[in-house]
């Protein structure tokens, strides 16, 4: 028997919710039921705070959080902290500096907050890329959540664990301050990569997925939806023509939302979404290609749309029929995935839209920086709940 971790008032859970970006987390923790209030969000990109709250009806606080103080953070009486700090000190693209890169500050300065506190949080919640780990910012989060009576569980998890067919593989870390407990202790002070204890599986089949990645990884694909469940444009293309070096679509059948059109974008073509001729010629060798059919895409960053190389998959418009000869990567008619198919990857709700004012390139942008709802939403329920 199990119920919801409750506070000694039996009221919602009051939530700091730190760089809180387009909303990715405050939507997770929507999704996993969580009777919980946002308190305050923080995040000092104006951008995203614009979507925020176009969104949720709230403008997070754009300040600087190294200005934060003990104090100040006591003020909120808040049960939990849910952190999303920036990643690219961590990247293996990056320079890996850790804890010396400047995009790092803020987060360690939340960190050593924590014990001067007078009313630490419960509950702490971390998300960050793989890689965060091994780094020098982890070892000293890792010793202030010990030194606050912090218990810890991690994972590394992609939303090809959850049926959703995209390979976003992330870092979590969920900490419970005693005398608070997990649901499954046996996984106390490890980092675990599927998702077993969320979903009350035994240990022994969790140590089984953990030492056979490749066996797991494959049953994962096949649990997964295909592409074309996410896709707001289906068979968009019946017939396709040459024009100013684009492949453009003369028939298209878009299945628009609400959203979309209070987002007021002209979805009556998909023109601007195929990928040019020239970069087909010059990166199609190192270009991620899908189809409708597939049950894998690669992480979209936030650079996708500008380039094509480790941005982000394709989508191949023009299926291959197996019994013809392999058409061309021209023939195949390639296009970028939709900000909002970008977004139905992500899990975001179907209400969820951006202002006007956001521009394309913006809007992956803000994508590439967001999180994974269908992965956070249960780590989020697990968090918030305990053994009776």
């Amino acid at each position: 028997m199990e119920e919801t971790l409750c506070n000694s008032q039996d009221e919602p859970w009051r939530v700091l919710e730190f760089y809180s970006g387009i909303g990715g987390m405050r939507y997770s923790i929507m999704r996993a039921g969580v009777n919980a209030t946002i308190v305050e969000a923080f995040d000092i990109n104006d951008i995203a705070n614009d979507v925020y709250e176009y969104n949720f009806g709230h403008r997070p606080y754009q300040g600087n959080i190294q200005t934060l103080s003990a104090a100040d953070l006591d003020s909120y009486s808040a049960h939990a902290w849910l952190l999303s700090p920036p990643c690219q000190p961590y990247t293996r693209q990056g320079h890996q500096k850790g804890s010396a890169d400047a995009r790092a500050s803020s987060f360690l300065k939340i960190l050593e907050l924590i014990p001067k506190t007078s009313q630490p949080p419960l509950m702490i919640f971390v998300e960050n890329v793989v890689g965060f780990e091994i780094s020098d910012t982890h070892r000293i989060m890792m010793e202030i959540l010990a030194k606050t009576d912090f218990v810890t569980q991690e994972f590394i998890l992609s939303p090809l664990q959850f049926g959703v067919p995209y390979s976003r593989p992330r870092y979590f870390c969920l900490a419970k301050r005693k005398p608070s407990s997990f649901q499954s202790p046996f996984f106390n002070n490890q980092l675990l990569c599927a998702p077993s204890p969320l979903f009350e599986q035994g240990k022994n089949n969790m140590v089984n997925e953990c030492n056979q990645a490749q066996e797991s990884f494959d049953q994962w694909l096949q649990s997964c939806e295909p592409i074309e469940n996410f896709l707001e444009f289906k068979n968009p293309t019946n017939q396709v023509e040459m024009g100013s070096g684009f492949l453009q679509t003369t028939t298209v059948s878009p299945n628009i939302s609400e959203s979309d059109e209070k987002n007021g974008s002209d979805f009556t073509t998909v023109r601007q979404y195929f990928v040019p001729l020239s970069l087909i010629e010059r990166w199609g060798n190192v270009m991620d290609i899908v189809y409708p059919d597939s049950k894998r895409c690669c992480c979209f960053t936030k650079s996708y749309y500008r380039y094509v190389k480790g941005t982000g998959s394709l989508l191949a418009t023009m299926q291959p029929n197996e019994k013809d000869e392999a058409p061309s990567l021209e023939e195949q008619c390639l296009r970028y995935f939709t900000p909002r198919e970008v977004a139905n990857l992500h899990s975001f709700p179907k209400d969820f839209c951006f202002p006007q004012c956001i521009s394309l390139r913006q809007r992956y942008a803000l994508l590439g920086n967001s999180l994974s709802v269908a992965v956070v939403a249960p780590l989020l329920g697990y968090l918030f709940t305990e053994p009776s």
